[in-house]
Parts: C-alpha cells; structure tokens; sequence
C-alpha cells in the first residue's frame, strides 16, 4: 500500500518518463563536476529535515559560463570554442534534481518537478482559455503553494514582461512562505539575472545562499 502511495506521488509530481529510473545509484560521476553536483545534492538532503523552514532552504546548480553569454559571442570560431571550455550541458543537473524530489517523496514531503519551457508555456497558453482564469490559477498556485519546487532550466526561456512577472510572483511567494526550490540553469549569475529580474533574483539566491554551484564538465552524452 505504501510503495502505491509512493508511486501516485511521483506521477502527480509530474517527473518526465525519460527521467522515471533516475536514482542517485544510477548517476554515474565520469568528472569533477559530477562529482562536486552530486556530493552537493546529497549533502543538501541530509541537511534537510533541519533547514526546510529557514529563509536559506534552497539550492542550485548554475553555469559557470552561461548560456546567454555564448550566444552573445559573435565569432563563431571563438564561440564553439568557449563553448567546449564552459560545458554546462549533459552534466546529469536534471537526473539529480529528479533523484532529490524521489528522495523527499520517500521521506514525506510533497514535491512538483517542472521544466521552466513548459511551464511558461502552460501559464501563458492558460490566460487565454474561456474559463475565468481557473486552468492559470490552478498552475500558478500549484507551483507556488507546493512544499517543494524543483525548477528544472529556470531562464531557459526567451524574457518577456509576463514571464518576468511569473518568475517574481512564484519565487516572492515561496520565499515569503519558506517554501524550498531545487533548481538549475545553464546561466551563470548574471546572466540568470538577466533572464528571471534582479528581484526575483535576489531572492532567489538568498533563499539558496552558500549551496550556489556553478559548474562546467565534459558533457556524457558526447562520450563514447
């Protein structure tokens, strides 16, 4: 009966299929950055139980060189190259973020994955459905109210006032309430600020003061 509680658990906290075995026996560490993520993830989970209420109960793993910052390279030559250095794909972010919201469904604690493109996507296609705004207040409020957020690719999408809107409405309400998130970017500091605002920003990183880490690896998928 419990492992079907479980089970439901993990379908409503809408983990992707791809991601339905990832476990952290099953993350493989092929370099430092893997290891310094998954040292971090499990360090943070331990600390859990003690930190969830207080101000500082969130963590991320950024960029070292973000995303934007490439694209903003115009020399195409010189931007592949920065590329490679700065890898911060195909690092396992995801796999572990997934991994911790199985680990905390275990142990008691509700938690909602989402990627930050559907998310978006579903809260702007949503104010325009004819039903008084009950499908957006239904997102929106299930993202703030969830005891923990896990936000996969926060900043991936393009910026916009609404979407600037959304990102300090969700994070103001979660850091009013105290309410954790696990959350990744391929930005670094700035650059996520730039994509998210500074207020939601600033918040966002006091909530996960002293467990920011920026990171850069040999992407997996690229290995034999």
């Amino acid at each position: 009966m419990e492992q079907k509680r479980l089970n439901a658990r993990i379908k409503n906290a809408m983990i992707p299929d791809e991601f339905k075995d990832a476990r952290f026996d099953t993350y493989k560490i092929t370099n430092d950055a893997q290891k310094t993520l998954y040292d971090a993830m499990t360090q943070y989970l331990k600390e859990f139980a003690d930190i969830k209420d207080q101000s500082s109960n969130s963590i991320g793993f950024i960029a070292a060189f973000g995303e934007q910052r490439l694209k903003e390279i115009k020399d195409k030559t010189l931007r592949a190259k920065m590329k490679k250095i700065h890898n911060n794909f195909g690092l396992g972010k995801t796999h572990l973020q997934v991994a911790a919201a199985k680990w905390l469904m275990r142990h008691g604690y509700p938690t909602l994955v989402v990627s930050d493109v559907s998310l978006m996507e579903d809260l702007s296609a949503s104010r325009t459905y004819d039903d008084n705004g009950i499908d957006f207040n239904k997102i929106l409020g299930g993202v703030i109210q969830t005891p923990v957020l896990v936000w996969d690719d926060i900043g991936k999408v393009k910026t916009s006032g609404f979407r600037l809107d959304m990102y300090y409405q969700i994070i103001n309400e979660r850091y009013k309430t105290k309410r954790p998130i696990i959350f990744s970017s391929n930005e670094d500091l700035e650059t996520l600020t730039e994509k998210i605002g500074d207020a939601a920003a600033s918040k966002l990183f006091g909530m996960s003061k002293g467990r920011i880490y920026a990171v850069e690896g040999e992407d997996f998928r690229l290995k034999g």
